[in-house]
Formats: structure tokens, sequence, C-alpha cells
């Protein structure tokens, strides 16, 4: 567990770092088998003008871009938030085995409320993931208030 928390204050750090960028703030680092940080990603929806640029989703393309399938299903997604459910998707078809996430969806939409570049969809990632036809181990929400941090101030 103590890893996972050290792997999670590094993918906070990186969403703070997405939104020293200018872009919302949302960071994720994949861990492999031997639990090494091996790739990190921001948020970049707003910088390269994507509205699919999510950390996870960034992580997701760098992985499957970079590692085999039997290196993806050893390594776990940490993300500073809960992956959203286009996300969730994404992970779930690169073959990654693990996500251990920090603030939860919920936790995030009381802070956003309807804002307009953070439409959230309540659908729990677990909901998703769990939806399909392998397993894959979810661990969160986390260092709820640590991952909250750099949200605050953001969304106003």
């Amino acid at each position: 567990m103590s890893d996972h928390l050290d792997h999670l204050r590094r993918a906070i750090a990186v969403s703070q770092a997405a939104r020293d960028h200018g872009n919302h703030p949302f960071g994720a680092v994949l861990v492999d088998r031997e639990g090494r940080i091996v790739l990190e990603a921001e948020n970049t929806v707003v910088t390269h003008r994507d509205a699919t640029g999510h950390a996870e989703t960034n992580l997701v393309r760098l992985a499957s871009n970079q590692l085999d399938a039997d290196e993806l299903a050893a390594c776990t997604l940490v993300t500073s938030c809960e992956p959203c459910a286009m996300c969730s998707g994404a992970i779930y078809w690169s073959g990654i085995g693990a996500v251990v996430y920090g603030l939860a969806e919920t936790g995030l939409l009381a802070m956003t409320g309807a804002h307009d570049e953070n439409p959230t969809l309540t659908l729990p990632c677990r909901d998703v993931l769990g939806a399909g036809s392998r397993t894959i181990e979810v661990t969160g929400p986390l260092l709820e208030e640590e991952a909250a941090a750099p949200h605050r101030g953001f969304w106003d």
C-alpha cells in the first residue's frame, strides 16, 4: 500500500504540472510489475485542443505503443482522480491489469459542479471496468485531500 501512496503522490504532482502547463489538473503514471514508474502523462485537453487528451488516455496511448500485452497486464495505472468512463474504456481495451486512483469522481463533481470544461459523468470506473470479460483490480479513492489540492481554485 505504501508504494501505491508514493506512486499516487507522483500522479498528483503530474496533475499539478498539467495545471501549470495550462491544462486541467489531472495526471497519471504507469507502474510496472517491479513497482517502477515507467511512464507519466498529464492532461492535454486545452493545449492540444483535444477532448480525449485526458491524462489516463494519453498514458494508455503511450503504453500501448511501448509495451507488449504481457507487460501491460502486469502494470498498474495510478491516477490523481478516478478515471472517467472514456478513460476507463481505454484502460480496459489496453489490457492494463490494475488501477489506483486518488480523488473519487463524486469528490471531483462536488468541486466542479456543472463546469462547462468538466461535464462529469457520474459513472464509477468500477462499473465500467467491471462490465468487461476480464478482471481489473481497482483501488481507491486514496489521499483524496492531497489529490484535490491541484483542483482548488481551478474550476472557480
